[in-house]
Protein backbone atom coordinates (compact mmCIF):
# COMPACT_ATOMS: atom_id res chain seq x y z
CA UNK A 1 0.00 0.00 0.00
CA UNK A 2 1.10 3.38 -0.95
CA UNK A 3 2.22 5.83 2.08
CA UNK A 4 -0.06 8.19 0.30
CA UNK A 5 -3.83 6.14 1.10
CA UNK A 6 -5.60 8.35 3.47
CA UNK A 7 -6.59 6.98 6.38
CA UNK A 8 -10.44 6.97 5.87
CA UNK A 9 -9.61 4.43 2.53
CA UNK A 10 -7.94 2.12 4.59
CA UNK A 11 -9.66 -1.11 5.33
CA UNK A 12 -7.28 -3.16 7.38
CA UNK A 13 -4.05 -3.04 9.22
CA UNK A 14 -2.43 -6.04 9.93
CA UNK A 15 -0.41 -4.52 13.54
CA UNK A 16 2.96 -6.64 14.81
CA UNK A 17 4.54 -5.91 17.82
CA UNK A 18 7.94 -6.44 17.78
CA UNK A 19 10.92 -6.37 20.43
CA UNK A 20 14.49 -7.34 18.41
CA UNK A 21 12.48 -10.08 15.82
CA UNK A 22 15.26 -9.14 13.16
CA UNK A 23 15.38 -13.19 12.33
CA UNK A 24 11.43 -13.26 11.48
CA UNK A 25 10.13 -9.45 11.01
CA UNK A 26 10.61 -9.83 7.15
CA UNK A 27 9.00 -13.12 7.00
CA UNK A 28 6.06 -11.92 8.49
CA UNK A 29 5.86 -9.05 6.62
CA UNK A 30 6.04 -10.30 3.77
CA UNK A 31 3.19 -12.80 4.55
CA UNK A 32 0.87 -9.86 5.69
CA UNK A 33 1.82 -7.91 2.33
CA UNK A 34 0.33 -10.82 0.35
CA UNK A 35 -2.50 -11.60 1.90
CA UNK A 36 -3.29 -7.47 1.20
CA UNK A 37 -2.10 -7.91 -2.48
CA UNK A 38 -3.65 -11.62 -3.16
CA UNK A 39 -7.36 -10.20 -1.61
CA UNK A 40 -7.04 -6.62 -2.83
CA UNK A 41 -7.10 -5.29 0.55
CA UNK A 42 -6.66 -1.70 1.28
CA UNK A 43 -4.29 -1.96 4.13
CA UNK A 44 -1.48 -1.41 5.60
CA UNK A 45 1.66 -3.56 7.80
CA UNK A 46 2.10 -1.65 11.03
CA UNK A 47 5.02 -2.50 13.08
CA UNK A 48 4.38 -1.44 16.64
CA UNK A 49 8.39 -1.28 17.96
CA UNK A 50 9.20 -1.69 21.33
CA UNK A 51 12.80 -0.49 22.16
CA UNK A 52 14.22 -3.06 19.73
CA UNK A 53 18.76 -2.95 19.24
CA UNK A 54 18.26 -5.20 16.38
CA UNK A 55 17.76 -4.41 12.69
CA UNK A 56 14.17 -4.76 12.69
CA UNK A 57 12.81 -1.60 12.45
CA UNK A 58 15.36 -1.14 9.47
CA UNK A 59 14.01 -4.21 8.03
CA UNK A 60 10.20 -3.17 8.56
CA UNK A 61 11.47 -0.11 6.44
CA UNK A 62 13.36 -1.32 4.28
CA UNK A 63 9.82 -4.09 3.33
CA UNK A 64 7.69 -1.29 2.97
CA UNK A 65 6.19 -1.38 6.44
CA UNK A 66 4.92 1.08 8.49
CA UNK A 67 6.97 1.51 11.93
CA UNK A 68 5.66 3.31 15.10
CA UNK A 69 8.21 3.60 18.07
CA UNK A 70 6.58 3.00 21.36
CA UNK A 71 9.03 4.13 24.38
CA UNK A 72 6.92 2.71 27.44
CA UNK A 73 7.59 -1.41 27.58
CA UNK A 74 5.24 -3.81 27.55
CA UNK A 75 3.43 -6.26 25.04
CA UNK A 76 0.14 -4.18 26.33
CA UNK A 77 2.23 -1.01 25.43
CA UNK A 78 3.26 -2.36 22.07
CA UNK A 79 -0.07 -2.97 21.35
CA UNK A 80 -1.42 0.27 22.63
CA UNK A 81 0.42 2.19 20.39
CA UNK A 82 0.09 0.31 17.20
CA UNK A 83 -3.60 0.55 18.38
CA UNK A 84 -3.97 4.27 18.33
CA UNK A 85 -1.51 4.83 15.17
CA UNK A 86 -3.30 2.11 12.79
CA UNK A 87 -5.25 3.79 10.19
CA UNK A 88 -7.52 0.58 9.26
CA UNK A 89 -11.39 0.26 10.31
CA UNK A 90 -10.23 -2.79 10.74
CA UNK A 91 -6.96 -4.29 12.83
CA UNK A 92 -5.11 -7.82 12.27
CA UNK A 93 -2.70 -7.89 15.23
CA UNK A 94 0.04 -11.22 15.50
CA UNK A 95 3.58 -11.89 17.12
CA UNK A 96 6.17 -10.89 14.80
CA UNK A 97 7.79 -14.40 15.35
CA UNK A 98 6.78 -16.16 12.22
CA UNK A 99 4.63 -18.34 14.74
CA UNK A 100 1.10 -17.07 13.19
CA UNK A 101 0.23 -17.14 9.71
CA UNK A 102 -0.14 -13.86 8.36
CA UNK A 103 -0.33 -15.94 4.81
CA UNK A 104 -4.05 -16.80 5.91
CA UNK A 105 -6.02 -13.91 7.80
CA UNK A 106 -9.49 -13.70 5.10
CA UNK A 107 -11.14 -16.10 7.93
CA UNK A 108 -10.87 -13.11 10.57
CA UNK A 109 -11.50 -10.55 7.79
CA UNK A 110 -14.91 -11.88 6.57
CA UNK A 111 -15.67 -11.95 10.07
CA UNK A 112 -14.79 -8.51 10.77
CA UNK A 113 -16.39 -7.82 7.82
CA UNK A 114 -19.90 -9.35 8.35
CA UNK A 115 -20.04 -7.20 11.53
CA UNK A 116 -18.15 -8.81 14.41
CA UNK A 117 -16.42 -6.55 16.79
CA UNK A 118 -13.70 -9.29 17.81
CA UNK A 119 -12.64 -12.21 16.16
CA UNK A 120 -10.41 -14.09 17.96
CA UNK A 121 -7.60 -16.96 16.77
CA UNK A 122 -8.33 -20.67 18.51
CA UNK A 123 -4.81 -22.52 17.89
CA UNK A 124 -6.84 -25.36 20.06
CA UNK A 125 -9.25 -25.49 16.98
CA UNK A 126 -6.51 -24.73 14.28
CA UNK A 127 -3.90 -27.47 14.92
CA UNK A 128 -0.26 -26.65 17.25
CA UNK A 129 2.41 -28.13 15.23
CA UNK A 130 4.88 -29.89 17.43
CA UNK A 131 7.51 -28.00 19.82
CA UNK A 132 5.15 -24.91 19.06
CA UNK A 133 3.43 -24.67 22.35
CA UNK A 134 5.64 -25.61 25.15
CA UNK A 135 3.42 -28.70 27.40
CA UNK A 136 2.88 -26.67 30.41
CA UNK A 137 0.88 -23.74 28.59
CA UNK A 138 -1.06 -26.33 26.03
CA UNK A 139 -1.83 -28.43 28.78
CA UNK A 140 -2.18 -26.28 31.83
CA UNK A 141 -1.65 -22.49 31.24
CA UNK A 142 -4.24 -22.09 28.51
CA UNK A 143 -6.99 -24.51 29.53
CA UNK A 144 -6.62 -23.57 33.17
CA UNK A 145 -6.89 -19.24 32.48
CA UNK A 146 -9.12 -20.11 29.35
CA UNK A 147 -11.61 -22.03 31.93
CA UNK A 148 -11.19 -19.41 34.78
CA UNK A 149 -12.16 -16.79 31.86
CA UNK A 150 -15.65 -18.50 30.33
CA UNK A 151 -16.60 -19.21 34.28
CA UNK A 152 -15.66 -15.46 35.84
CA UNK A 153 -17.12 -13.56 32.62
CA UNK A 154 -19.18 -16.10 30.56
CA UNK A 155 -16.64 -15.05 27.48
CA UNK A 156 -17.22 -17.47 24.29
CA UNK A 157 -13.53 -17.68 23.74
CA UNK A 158 -12.40 -20.98 23.63
CA UNK A 159 -8.55 -19.81 23.63
CA UNK A 160 -8.06 -16.84 25.83
CA UNK A 161 -4.35 -16.17 24.79
CA UNK A 162 -4.33 -16.54 21.23
CA UNK A 163 -1.73 -13.74 19.74
CA UNK A 164 -3.66 -13.96 16.48
CA UNK A 165 -7.26 -11.85 16.73
CA UNK A 166 -8.48 -9.28 14.77
CA UNK A 167 -10.83 -5.96 15.72
CA UNK A 168 -12.62 -2.93 14.98
CA UNK A 169 -10.42 -0.48 15.99
CA UNK A 170 -13.13 2.09 17.00
CA UNK A 171 -15.13 -0.42 19.31
CA UNK A 172 -11.70 -1.61 20.74
CA UNK A 173 -10.49 1.81 21.69
CA UNK A 174 -13.79 2.23 23.80
CA UNK A 175 -13.08 -0.46 26.10
CA UNK A 176 -10.56 1.94 27.24
CA UNK A 177 -7.52 -0.65 27.46
CA UNK A 178 -4.97 -0.04 30.57
CA UNK A 179 -2.73 -2.86 30.93
CA UNK A 180 0.91 -2.50 29.61
CA UNK A 181 2.31 -6.30 30.00
CA UNK A 182 0.72 -9.76 28.50
CA UNK A 183 -2.08 -9.70 30.96
CA UNK A 184 -3.43 -7.18 27.58
CA UNK A 185 -4.39 -10.20 25.82
CA UNK A 186 -6.85 -10.86 28.87
CA UNK A 187 -7.98 -7.20 29.20
CA UNK A 188 -9.28 -7.19 25.70
CA UNK A 189 -11.74 -10.37 26.22
CA UNK A 190 -12.75 -9.49 29.25
CA UNK A 191 -13.81 -6.19 28.63
CA UNK A 192 -15.27 -6.89 25.15
CA UNK A 193 -17.01 -9.41 26.77
CA UNK A 194 -18.30 -7.09 29.71
CA UNK A 195 -19.61 -4.52 27.21
CA UNK A 196 -21.49 -6.85 25.27
CA UNK A 197 -19.00 -6.43 22.27
CA UNK A 198 -20.05 -9.45 19.04
CA UNK A 199 -17.13 -11.82 19.74
CA UNK A 200 -16.31 -14.86 17.78
CA UNK A 201 -13.60 -17.58 16.97
CA UNK A 202 -12.13 -18.70 13.88
CA UNK A 203 -9.59 -22.06 14.12
CA UNK A 204 -6.09 -20.69 13.39
CA UNK A 205 -2.57 -22.43 13.23
CA UNK A 206 0.69 -22.19 15.77
CA UNK A 207 4.08 -23.08 14.34
CA UNK A 208 7.17 -22.94 16.04
CA UNK A 209 8.65 -19.70 16.16
CA UNK A 210 11.53 -18.66 13.85
CA UNK A 211 14.00 -17.19 16.45
CA UNK A 212 16.88 -18.48 18.00
CA UNK A 213 16.65 -16.41 21.35
CA UNK A 214 14.36 -17.25 24.36
CA UNK A 215 11.12 -15.80 24.35
CA UNK A 216 10.16 -12.38 26.28
CA UNK A 217 7.23 -14.13 27.64
CA UNK A 218 8.07 -16.00 31.20
CA UNK A 219 5.47 -18.91 32.69
CA UNK A 220 4.84 -18.46 35.67
CA UNK A 221 5.28 -14.69 35.84
CA UNK A 222 2.92 -13.81 32.99
CA UNK A 223 0.57 -16.44 33.95
CA UNK A 224 0.13 -15.32 37.64
CA UNK A 225 -0.35 -12.07 35.80
CA UNK A 226 -3.20 -13.10 33.38
CA UNK A 227 -4.52 -14.97 36.98
CA UNK A 228 -4.29 -12.04 39.09
CA UNK A 229 -5.97 -9.73 36.47
CA UNK A 230 -9.13 -11.91 36.38
CA UNK A 231 -9.55 -12.48 39.92
CA UNK A 232 -8.89 -8.66 40.10
CA UNK A 233 -11.65 -8.00 37.78
CA UNK A 234 -14.18 -10.86 38.85
CA UNK A 235 -14.90 -9.42 42.61
CA UNK A 236 -17.67 -11.90 42.55
CA UNK A 237 -15.63 -15.01 42.39
CA UNK A 238 -12.47 -12.99 44.56
CA UNK A 239 -14.74 -11.45 47.26
CA UNK A 240 -18.50 -12.28 47.36
CA UNK A 241 -18.14 -15.72 46.70
CA UNK A 242 -15.78 -16.74 49.31
CA UNK A 243 -17.23 -14.25 51.80
CA UNK A 244 -21.24 -15.75 51.64
CA UNK A 245 -19.26 -19.04 51.82
CA UNK A 246 -17.57 -18.06 55.21
CA UNK A 247 -21.01 -16.73 56.64
CA UNK A 248 -22.90 -19.64 56.04
CA UNK A 249 -19.88 -21.83 57.29
CA UNK A 250 -19.67 -19.76 60.71
CA UNK A 251 -23.31 -19.04 60.97
CA UNK A 252 -23.87 -22.59 61.08
CA UNK A 253 -21.21 -23.22 63.40
CA UNK A 254 -21.91 -20.44 65.58
CA UNK A 255 -26.10 -21.49 66.01
CA UNK A 256 -24.85 -25.23 66.61
CA UNK A 257 -22.41 -24.55 69.47
CA UNK A 258 -23.41 -21.22 70.93
CA UNK A 259 -26.05 -23.35 73.23
CA UNK A 260 -23.80 -25.79 74.36
CA UNK A 261 -21.27 -28.04 73.29
CA UNK A 262 -21.57 -30.52 70.66
CA UNK A 263 -19.88 -33.74 69.67
CA UNK A 264 -19.79 -34.91 66.13
CA UNK A 265 -17.61 -38.28 65.22
CA UNK A 266 -16.21 -38.46 68.68
CA UNK A 267 -14.99 -34.94 68.49
CA UNK A 268 -16.05 -32.14 71.13
CA UNK A 269 -16.55 -28.54 69.44
CA UNK A 270 -16.85 -26.00 72.29
CA UNK A 271 -16.02 -22.33 72.37
CA UNK A 272 -12.82 -22.45 71.02
CA UNK A 273 -14.68 -23.61 67.89
CA UNK A 274 -17.06 -20.53 68.15
CA UNK A 275 -14.49 -18.25 68.32
CA UNK A 276 -13.36 -19.45 65.26
CA UNK A 277 -17.11 -19.78 63.82
CA UNK A 278 -17.37 -15.80 64.92
CA UNK A 279 -14.05 -14.84 63.12
CA UNK A 280 -15.41 -16.95 59.65
CA UNK A 281 -18.62 -14.38 59.81
CA UNK A 282 -16.62 -11.07 60.55
CA UNK A 283 -14.02 -12.11 57.66
CA UNK A 284 -16.88 -13.08 55.40
CA UNK A 285 -18.65 -9.96 55.99
CA UNK A 286 -15.55 -8.04 55.13
CA UNK A 287 -15.27 -9.82 52.09
CA UNK A 288 -18.68 -9.25 50.90
CA UNK A 289 -18.38 -5.36 51.52
CA UNK A 290 -15.07 -5.73 49.57
CA UNK A 291 -16.86 -6.81 46.70
CA UNK A 292 -19.35 -4.05 46.74
CA UNK A 293 -16.78 -1.60 47.00
CA UNK A 294 -14.75 -3.13 44.07
CA UNK A 295 -17.58 -3.16 42.08
CA UNK A 296 -18.75 0.30 42.90
CA UNK A 297 -14.87 1.58 42.29
CA UNK A 298 -14.36 -0.32 38.93
CA UNK A 299 -17.58 0.86 37.37
CA UNK A 300 -16.98 4.68 38.95
CA UNK A 301 -13.89 4.20 36.91
CA UNK A 302 -14.93 3.40 33.85
CA UNK A 303 -13.23 -0.59 34.56
CA UNK A 304 -16.59 -1.86 34.41
CA UNK A 305 -19.41 -1.16 32.24
CA UNK A 306 -22.65 0.43 34.37
CA UNK A 307 -24.47 -2.35 36.16
CA UNK A 308 -28.42 -1.94 36.34
CA UNK A 309 -28.36 -4.18 39.91
CA UNK A 310 -26.18 -1.08 41.62
CA UNK A 311 -28.88 1.13 40.58
CA UNK A 312 -31.71 -1.39 42.50
CA UNK A 313 -28.46 -1.90 45.42
CA UNK A 314 -28.17 1.85 45.63
CA UNK A 315 -31.95 2.43 45.72
CA UNK A 316 -32.33 0.11 48.79
CA UNK A 317 -29.13 0.33 50.19
CA UNK A 318 -28.42 4.29 51.47
CA UNK A 319 -25.66 5.60 53.57
CA UNK A 320 -28.68 5.77 56.13
CA UNK A 321 -29.71 2.18 56.11
CA UNK A 322 -26.21 1.07 56.42
CA UNK A 323 -25.70 3.07 59.55
CA UNK A 324 -29.38 2.19 61.06
CA UNK A 325 -28.57 -1.56 60.77
CA UNK A 326 -24.90 -1.10 61.89
CA UNK A 327 -26.50 0.97 65.19
CA UNK A 328 -28.97 -1.79 65.68
CA UNK A 329 -26.32 -4.48 65.59
CA UNK A 330 -24.05 -1.94 68.04
CA UNK A 331 -27.25 -2.21 70.32
CA UNK A 332 -27.36 -5.85 70.40
CA UNK A 333 -23.49 -6.19 71.02
CA UNK A 334 -23.78 -3.32 73.95
CA UNK A 335 -26.40 -5.33 75.77
CA UNK A 336 -24.95 -8.59 75.47
CA UNK A 337 -22.09 -6.96 77.07
CA UNK A 338 -24.16 -5.59 79.75
CA UNK A 339 -25.13 -8.77 80.47
CA UNK A 340 -21.70 -10.23 80.51
CA UNK A 341 -20.86 -7.68 83.21
CA UNK A 342 -24.00 -8.69 85.35
CA UNK A 343 -23.40 -12.62 84.62
CA UNK A 344 -20.10 -11.35 86.14
CA UNK A 345 -21.02 -9.11 88.61
CA UNK A 346 -23.34 -11.57 90.33
CA UNK A 347 -20.42 -13.87 91.13
CA UNK A 348 -18.55 -10.60 92.81
CA UNK A 349 -16.93 -9.97 89.59
CA UNK A 350 -13.94 -13.05 90.63
CA UNK A 351 -13.41 -16.06 88.42
CA UNK A 352 -15.28 -17.32 85.80
CA UNK A 353 -15.59 -20.73 84.27
CA UNK A 354 -14.59 -19.58 79.92
CA UNK A 355 -17.30 -22.08 78.57
CA UNK A 356 -19.85 -19.86 80.10
CA UNK A 357 -18.83 -16.17 80.09
CA UNK A 358 -17.46 -16.85 76.20
CA UNK A 359 -20.78 -17.39 75.20
CA UNK A 360 -21.86 -14.64 76.29
CA UNK A 361 -18.89 -12.51 75.26
CA UNK A 362 -18.43 -13.85 72.06
CA UNK A 363 -21.86 -13.30 70.50
CA UNK A 364 -21.10 -9.44 71.76
CA UNK A 365 -18.24 -8.68 70.57
CA UNK A 366 -19.67 -10.33 67.23
CA UNK A 367 -22.33 -8.08 67.12
CA UNK A 368 -19.97 -5.15 67.82
CA UNK A 369 -17.34 -5.84 65.26
CA UNK A 370 -20.39 -6.16 62.99
CA UNK A 371 -21.97 -3.13 63.74
CA UNK A 372 -19.06 -1.38 63.76
CA UNK A 373 -17.71 -2.85 59.83
CA UNK A 374 -21.22 -1.89 58.48
CA UNK A 375 -21.60 1.92 59.72
CA UNK A 376 -18.15 2.89 58.81
CA UNK A 377 -18.81 0.92 55.07
CA UNK A 378 -22.03 2.44 54.88
CA UNK A 379 -19.85 5.71 54.71
CA UNK A 380 -16.87 4.66 52.45
CA UNK A 381 -19.40 3.52 50.34
CA UNK A 382 -21.13 7.07 49.70
CA UNK A 383 -18.02 8.54 48.95
CA UNK A 384 -17.26 5.86 46.54
CA UNK A 385 -20.76 6.35 45.16
CA UNK A 386 -20.42 10.52 45.07
CA UNK A 387 -18.99 10.58 41.31
CA UNK A 388 -22.18 8.42 40.01
CA UNK A 389 -25.67 9.02 39.83
CA UNK A 390 -26.14 6.68 42.84
CA UNK A 391 -26.97 8.44 45.67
Amino acid sequence: MSQGVEASELELTILMPCLDEEETIGLCIAKAQQTLKANAIRGEVLVADNGSTDRSREIAEQLGARVVRVERKGYGAALLGGIAAARGRFVIMGDADDSYDFANLMPFVEELRAGRDLVMGNRFRGGIAPGAMPPLHRYLGNPVLTAFGRLFFKSPSGDFHCGLRGFRREAIERLDLRTTGMEFASEMVVKATLLGLSITEVPTTLSRDGRSRAPHLRSWRDGWRHLRFLLLFSPRWLFLYPGFALIAVGAAMFALILPGPRTIAGVTFDVNTLMYASAAVVLGTQSVIFATFTKVYAVTHGLHPPDPRLDRLFRIVTMETGVFVGAALLLVGLAGTLVAVDFWGQRSFGDLDPRQTLRLIIPATLFLALGFQIILSSFFLSVLGLATRWK
